[in-house]
C-alpha cells in the first residue's frame, strides 16, 4: 500500500500532476483576491459595529461585559465573544482603512480555502478536486463578510483537518488549545466541540478490538481537554455556553443569514447537492455510515440556515475526498512539492495592488454617514429609532441606536416587538416614539415603518435617498 501513491503520481504526465497540486493554491488567490477587490464584503453593518467595538477595547484596555453602544438596552449584560477577532478588525482598520480590513478577511477566507482543499488534495486529484474546491468557494460565498465568523474559518478548516487525520488515534493533548483560540474568535467554536464526538466514534468503531478501550479513553481526554480550554475566556461559562443560548432565540428566523435556503434562484447548495446525486447515481460512491450521518447533518443545518453552508463547505471536502477519488478514479498527489512561497509571494502582489487603488464605495454606509451630515446637531443629539440594518453604521459613527445586529444581545421579546416597529404596526411604533422620546427615525424607503412616518402627524422627512430616509419630530 505504500507504493501505491507514488507508482500513480510517477504515471502520470508531469505537467498535469503540477496542476492538480497547484488547485488548492489557486482557490486560495482567487478567494484571496475574491475578498480584496469586491466591495461586497461590506455588505452587512456588523463590520461597523465589530471595527467599533474593538476600537472601544484598545481606547479602554478591557473587554466589555455590559453594552456601551445602544441607548435602549443600557447597561444590559453583554458576552462581547468575538472580542478577538474585533481587536484584530479594528488593527486592520487602523492600519489600512476598509482596505485592510478586506485584506485582512482575505487572508483568513484563502487561508481556509487552502487547508481545505489540500486536505482533500491527499485523497482527491485532477478536475474532481478543482470541482469540490470551487464548490467550497461557492458555499463559503454568500457568507463571505468583513466579519469575526471569516477570520476563525482558517481555524475550524485545521481544527476539522487534525480531527480527521487522527481518526485511528487522539489528536495531541496540547492541539486542544486551538480551542481556545477558536473560543475567543467566534461562536462557531461549538461546532469543534460537537465535530469531535462522531469522529472519534468511528475511530473507536473502526479500531482492532482489543484496542478500543484505549483509543476510547484517548478521545475522551482530548474532548475534556478541547471543553477546558474553551473555556478560557473572558466570560468563563457564559462565553462557552453563549452558542446554546443565541440558537435558542425564536428571532433568529427573522435574520437574513440564519433563515432556511432558498431555491427560487440557482445557487452553490443546489449545484453542490445535485453533483453528488448526479456521482452517486452514476459512480459507486461508497460512504461509512457514520460519514454517511455527518454529511446528511450538514446538508440538514445548511437547508434550516444559510449561514451554516460554510460548515459544509469546510467539513464535506474532507468527508467525501477519498470516496469521490474512489468513485471517479481521481487520487490525490501528496507527493508533489507545495509551492507554498508561490502562494505568499502570489498574495502579496494581490495585495499590493490593492493597497495602490481607492478604498472601495459602500453605498449604504455612504448613505447614512451623507445623511448624518445633512442633519442638525440639534436632531443627532436625540435618540434614534433605526433599521436594524442601520445599527451598525451609527455606532461606528458614534450615534447611539435603538437596535443593531447583535440578537443576543436584545432578546426576544424586545426583537419580536422591533419587527412590528419595522412593519409600520400602529401600536408598536407610537409606543416605542413615546416611550424612548425619540426624536429621529432612520429606515430604508421600502420598509413599512417609512411609509407610517410620513402619514404620523407631528413628523417630518428630512433626509431621503435611495437607501436612507429619516423622519424628525416637528420642532427639532
Amino acid at each position: 500500500m505504500s507504493l501505491a501513491a507514488p507508482a500513480l503520481a510517477a504515471s502520470r504526465p508531469r505537467g498535469e500532476a503540477l496542476s492538480y497540486d497547484l488547485a488548492p493554491h489557486a482557490l486560495a488567490l482567487a478567494m484571496f483576491a475574491l475578498c480584496a477587490f469586491s466591495p461586497a464584503i461590506f455588505n452587512d453593518s456588523d463590520t461597523w459595529s465589530h471595527i467599533a467595538t474593538g476600537d472601544w477595547m484598545l481606547a479602554h484596555r478591557a473587554i466589555p461585559h455590559v453594552d456601551p453602544f445602544t441607548f435602549s438596552v443600557p447597561g444590559k449584560p453583554w458576552v462581547a465573544h468575538e472580542w478577538l477577532s474585533e481587536i484584530l478588525l479594528a488593527l486592520a482598520y487602523k492600519a489600512g482603512g476598509f482596505v485592510g480590513v478586506a485584506l485582512l478577511t482575505g487572508a483568513a477566507a484563502g487561508l481556509a480555502i487552502f487547508i481545505v482543499a489540500r486536505a482533500a488534495a491527499r485523497d482527491l486529484g485532477g478536475p474532481a478536486l478543482a470541482a469540490v474546491g470551487t464548490l467550497a468557494m461557492l458555499l463559503v460565498a454568500p457568507s463571505l463578510l468583513a466579519r469575526p465568523h471569516i477570520l476563525a474559518l482558517p481555524v475550524f478548516a485545521l481544527w476539522t483537518q487534525a480531527l480527521f487525520a487522527a481518526r485511528d488515534r487522539a489528536p495531541p493533548i496540547a492541539f486542544a488549545l486551538l480551542m481556545t483560540l477558536w473560543a475567543n474568535l467566534h461562536g462557531g467554536f461549538a461546532v469543534g466541540l460537537a465535530l469531535v464526538a462522531p469522529v472519534a466514534l468511528e475511530a473507536v468503531t473502526a479500531a482492532p478490538a482489543g484496542g478500543r478501550a484505549a483509543l476510547a479513553r484517548a478521545w475522551a481526554v482530548f474532548a475534556l481537554a478541547a471543553l477546558v480550554a474553551a473555556l478560557i475566556n473572558p466570560f468563563g461559562l457564559e462565553g462557552l455556553l453563549f452558542p446554546v443560548r443565541l440558537l435558542d432565540l425564536h428571532a433568529l428566523s427573522r435574520i437574513g443569514e440564519w433563515a432556511p435556503e432558498s431555491f427560487a434562484h440557482p445557487n452553490a447548495l443546489e449545484a453542490a447537492i445535485l453533483a453528488l446525486i448526479g456521482v452517486a447515481l452514476t459512480r459507486p460512491l461508497r460512504l461509512p455510515a457514520i460519514r454517511l450521518v455527518m454529511l446528511l447533518g450538514l446538508l440538514h443545518l445548511s437547508l434550516a440556515h444559510a449561514r451554516h453552508e460554510m460548515l459544509l463547505a469546510v467539513i464535506a471536502p474532507m468527508l467525501l475526498a477519498k470516496p469521490l477519488a474512489e468513485a471517479l478514479g481521481a487520487p490525490g498527489s501528496t507527493g508533489r512539492l507545495d509551492r507554498r512561497a508561490g502562494l505568499v509571494a502570489a498574495a502579496l502582489a494581490i495585495a499590493a495592488i490593492r493597497l495602490l487603488l481607492p478604498a472601495p464605495t459602500i453605498p449604504a454606509y455612504a448613505s447614512t454617514r451623507a445623511a448624518l451630515a445633512a442633519l442638525p446637531a440639534a436632531i443627532t443629539a436625540e435618540p434614534v429609532l433605526n433599521s436594524y440594518g442601520f445599527g451598525g453604521y451609527l455606532i461606528f459613527e458614534g450615534v447611539k441606536p435603538y437596535v443593531d445586529g447583535r440578537a443576543d444581545m436584545f432578546g426576544d421579546a424586545f426583537l419580536n416587538n422591533y419587527a412590528e416597529i419595522a412593519r409600520g404596526e400602529p401600536q408598536a411604533l407610537k409606543g416605542a416614539l413615546a416611550h424612548e422620546h425619540i426624536g429621529w427615525t432612520m429606515f430604508s424607503p421600502g420598509q413599512g415603518a417609512t411609509a407610517a412616518m410620513d402619514a404620523l402627524p407631528g413628523w417630518r422627512r428630512v433626509y431621503a435617498d435611495a437607501r436612507v430616509v429619516v423622519h424628525a419630530r416637528d420642532g427639532l
